[in-house]
C-alpha cells in the first residue's frame, strides 16, 4: 500500500488542476516525481513543490493499492480525482470545480464542500461529500445529454440546482435539502433526497425514481398521481411509511416515479 500526502503550503489565487494527478498516473511515482512535477495553473505551469508539502510512504503495483491525502483547503485545486478508476483519494477540506469528474472505480471522499459538476458524467466508483455541493453534481456537461451512469454519490449536507442532470444510471443519496430541477432530463438510476425540494424535481424526466423524504415545494404539473404506496420498494432499497407516488413527465411520455413523503407533504393529498 502507497500513502501519497500532499499537504498544502501556499494557495493560489487561481485554481490548480489535478486531473493529471490521479493513481492511474502515479501509482509507481517516488518522491523526487512529485517534486519534479510541474501542475498546469491557468495556461501555464508551476512547481508542484511551490503549493505543497510532500510525503509519499510504501510501495504499490498499481493503481487500487494507492491512497492519495489533500490536506488543507483544496478550494482552488480543480478536476480532483477526473477520470480515476482505481485507489482512493481522501480531500481534507474543500474541493474545488469538478471533483469526481468522469470517475470509473475507487472512493473520494471530500471532508468539507464541494465546488459545482462534482461527479460530473461519472461511470463508476463512489464520491462521498461530507458536506455540501452546489450545482450541478452527478450531471451532463455543457453541451452534452448524457449525465452520471454508474456509481453512487452521497452527499452528507445540501445540494444545488439540477442535481443528476440528465442521469442515465447510478445512486445520488442526499441527506440534507435540495436546489430547484432535481433530476431534470433523468432516463435512469435513483436519487434519494431526505431534506426538503424548493421546486420542480423529475422536470422532463423519461425514466428512474426520485423519492423525498422532506417537503417539497412547488411541483411540476408533468407529473401526475399515481397512488398512495406504503413501504415502498424502489431500486432494490426498502423504505418505510407512506409514500404519495407521482409518474411522468407526461410531456415527454416519461415513465419516471416521484415518491414523495405523505407525513411531510400533507397539502397534497
Amino acid at each position: 500500500m502507497k500513502t501519497i500526502t500532499l499537504t498544502l503550503k501556499k494557495k493560489s489565487p487561481i485554481s490548480l488542476e489535478f486531473d493529471e494527478l490521479i493513481p492511474d498516473k502515479i501509482y509507481n511515482w517516488e518522491k523526487a516525481d512529485f517534486e519534479n512535477y510541474d501542475v498546469p495553473v491557468g495556461n501555464t505551469r508551476f512547481p508542484l513543490t511551490d503549493y505543497f508539502d510532500i510525503e509519499v510512504e510504501g510501495a504499490a503495483e498499481g493503481p487500487e493499492e494507492v491512497k492519495m491525502i489533500l490536506d488543507g483547503d483544496m478550494g482552488r485545486v480543480k478536476y480532483i480525482g477526473c477520470e480515476m478508476s482505481a485507489g482512493e483519494i481522501v480531500v481534507n477540506g474543500d474541493a474545488d470545480l469538478h471533483c469526481g469528474a468522469q470517475m470509473k472505480g475507487g472512493k473520494i471522499t471530500v471532508n468539507g464542500d464541494a465546488e459545482s459538476y462534482a461527479g460530473r458524467e461519472m461511470e463508476g466508483g463512489e464520491l462521498e461529500i461530507m458536506g455540501s455541493t452546489r450545482e450541478f453534481c452527478g450531471c451532463s456537461y455543457i453541451g452534452e445529454w448524457r449525465g452520471m451512469s454508474d456509481g453512487k454519490i452521497t452527499i452528507h449536507g445540501n445540494a444545488g440546482k439540477q442535481l443528476g442532470e440528465c442521469l442515465s444510471g447510478g445512486e445520488i443519496y442526499v441527506k440534507g435539502n435540495c436546489d430547484i430541477l432535481a433530476g431534470i432530463h433523468m432516463t435512469k438510476g435513483f436519487i434519494q433526497i431526505d431534506g426538503d425540494v424548493t421546486r420542480w424535481p423529475g422536470g422532463q424526466m423519461k425514466n428512474g425514481n426520485i423519492l423525498i423524504n422532506g417537503k417539497l415545494g412547488v411541483l411540476l404539473e408533468g407529473l401526475v398521481f399515481d397512488q398512495i404506496v406504503k413501504d415502498p420498494e424502489i431500486e432494490g432499497k426498502n423504505f418505510s411509511g407512506k409514500y404519495i407516488k407521482y409518474t411522468g413527465d407526461i410531456a415527454l411520455n416519461g415513465k419516471g416515479g416521484l415518491y414523495l413523503n405523505a407525513e411531510k407533504n400533507r397539502d397534497l393529498l
